[in-house]
């Protein structure tokens, strides 16, 4: 590489526009974005589902669709090569010398039916290097585990695998697109500062794709806001969150939980979309959503100017596309909405009847590792009572035990020995992932109608009692007629709790249920639970790896570990004073954006 090179940037996107078309639809996902990506940096890229980040990686990748090839302008300069307009041989080239990837989901990006090793091996060719690089990351006992599968892994070392194989050519560029996503607060800061030292030991910069500013905050330089396919803005990582200018950032900031969010308050989150796919190409496509918009904003597209008023963009490191001036959105950000209070009921197990009594309850499965057999404790000697009305939050790490917990509170993994009991009424599911939870061939009105035949209803009265659900959740009526494939992901997460709430449970059993939401869309889904438990007076267990929404959401908080609960008092205990090491080791991993600010 010569020193003309090395002095280049990592990346350069220059006036990049990609389209696609879907059932004859055709929409602009990314429009006129400038990017460099200088070496040795990490970029933060941020911003909800549908701003393009993911769109933006595969572009630099040069993977996108074959369809949107007709539809692409502009350029992206990675090693000399255009990874648009450069030949299959050259994009291959650099995609294998200069690119390593980390995906949100290892699972489906490692082959299920080869080992570990070989695959790093695949990348490196040669063991050795490749039992270096295992070692390099944080794999402890590389040679044991050089010779196991992907699903004999937890979550957090089958990133690491990844970040083996995505280093393993040395390549100047990583992009991790969501690597944390859905992860533990421990297990995600260890992902975060393997990021960080593959920098600091490789010299390589780094993409990190996240829709959660606070884990962009940790390790990147600067932070690039992408709505709507374009920049909304770029600057350094402690200016923008200090000091946002785009009213979108100061949206997404306030819409972010924090450990001393007031308990009693109804969250705030972005306005929902209204503006057509016409009005939004025209104008600023936030304005609708923008509590400062006026006229010009919905007449006209903001440039991408320095925020100093200077208007270049070449050499500023503070530049954002709106038509109003920063001081007026500094004052959005510091301004503190009257948002209106909910009851935080704080009732206990001694003031209410049980709704749900768990008694020594052991769990164990025999499970296959390395071909042999093992079997492994998922609880041990469970004990709890939860009060009627009452809610009550689990955290833990992943393999704590809190899921199995939470079906064996379900009836759906019966368990080993010990009782549990649940009051008339019965227990109602919302799991993690409502995609998949939702029958993708019935429309959302035949999933919520499936819930109502034990009620033996005429067909008028059940339409009109779906309609009701779902005006409940703030869906409108039309919704009944679609597939769940349609439908956003915060949408989805609506329709399931409608689903789980149409005949009112004794008890409602949310297992992570915003863990891979954007803020704002996780903040809506949190008011509504909070709202129906207060409506229909249920008993809520709320299964959560983020502290900041286990005290929001819980009256108590129980902590698990390794099986075992090792902590359980009231919200606020729990979190601001913290008895058990494993529980203040937990809250040291919380990503904070105040730290940075």
């Amino acid at each position: 590489m010569s020193a003309t090179d090395e002095k280049a940037p990592a990346a350069s996107i220059a006036n990049l526009t990609v389209a696609l078309t879907r059932d004859g639809v055709r929409s602009e996902v990314l429009r006129g974005v400038d990017l460099e990506i200088q070496r040795g940096e990490i970029v933060g890229l941020v911003g909800e589902s549908g701003s393009g980040k993911s769109v933006l990686a595969l572009a630099l990748m040069g993977l996108l669709p074959s369809s949107s090839r007709p539809e692409t302008t502009g350029t992206i300069t990675i090693a000399g090569t255009d990874m648009i307009d450069g030949s299959a041989e050259q994009i291959r080239a650099v995609r294998r010398h200069e690119l390593g990837v980390i995906f949100q989901d290892p699972m489906t990006s490692l082959n299920p039916t080869m080992r570990v090793g070989r695959q790093i091996t695949e990348a490196t060719g040669d063991k050795a290097e490749a039992l270096r690089l295992m070692s390099a990351v944080g794999i402890q006992d590389a040679a044991l585990r050089f010779t196991v599968y992907p699903h004999e892994l937890s979550g957090g070392l089958r990133q690491r695998i990844m970040a083996a194989i995505a280093s393993a050519g040395r390549p100047s560029l990583i992009i991790a697109d969501e690597p944390t996503t859905a992860l533990d607060v421990t297990v995600q800061a260890q992902v975060l500062d393997l990021l960080r030292q593959l920098r600091d030991e490789f010299g390589c910069s780094v993409v990190l794709i996240t829709h959660d500013l606070a884990v962009a905050a940790q390790i990147a330089d600067r932070i690039a806001v992408l709505y709507a396919g374009r920049i909304a803005e770029l600057g350094p990582a402690d200016v923008v969150l200090r000091e946002p200018t785009h009213p979108y950032t100061v949206g997404l900031l306030n819409s972010r939980l924090a450990l001393d969010t007031p308990r009693d308050t109804v969250l705030q989150t972005l306005r929902p979309e209204t503006a057509t796919v016409a009005e939004r190409m025209r104008g600023c496509a936030y304005s609708s959503r923008c509590p400062l918009a006026d006229d010009t904003c919905r007449a006209q597209q903001p440039p991408l100017l320095a925020v100093d008023g200077s208007g270049a963009v070449d050499g500023s490191e503070h530049v954002r596309a709106c038509w109003r001036d920063a001081a007026t959105v500094r004052e959005l950000a510091l301004t503190r909405s009257d948002a209106p209070r909910i009851l935080v009921s704080g009732s206990s197990t001694e003031s209410a009847a049980p709704a749900v009594v768990v008694e020594g309850v052991h769990q164990r499965f025999v499970v296959r590792s390395g071909g042999r057999k093992r079997e492994v404790h998922a609880l041990r000697g469970i004990d709890l009572m939860i009060g009627a009305g009452e809610a009550v939050s689990i955290v833990g790490e992943s393999g704590s035990g809190k899921s199995t917990l939470l079906r064996a509170i379900a009836g759906l993994a019966p368990v080993t020995s010990g009782r549990v009991d649940v009051a008339r009424g019965g227990a109602q599911m919302v799991f993690q992932d409502a995609g998949s939870s939702l029958t993708p061939w019935l429309s959302v009105g035949e999933i919520l109608g499936e819930r109502l035949l034990p009620l033996r209803l005429g067909k008028t009265e059940t339409a009109a009692r779906v309609e009701t659900a779902l005006e409940s959740i703030g869906l409108p009526a039309s919704v009944s007629r679609v597939r769940p494939g349609d439908l956003s992901g915060g949408q989805r997460q609506r329709v399931a709790l409608a689903r789980a709430t149409m005949i009112p449970p004794a008890v409602l059993l949310c297992d992570e249920p915003t863990s891979a939401l954007d803020a704002s869309l996780a903040a809506s889904v949190l008011n509504l639970i909070r709202g129906m438990r207060e409506e229909l007076s249920m008993t809520v267990l709320f299964v959560t790896h983020d502290l900041s929404v286990a005290r929001l959401m819980g009256d108590r908080v129980v902590v698990m570990t390794e099986g075992r609960i090792v902590e359980d008092g009231t919200a606020d205990q729990v979190i601001h004073h913290p008895e058990h090491p494993y529980t203040r080791s937990l809250l040291a991993s919380v990503p904070e954006i105040e730290a940075v600010r």
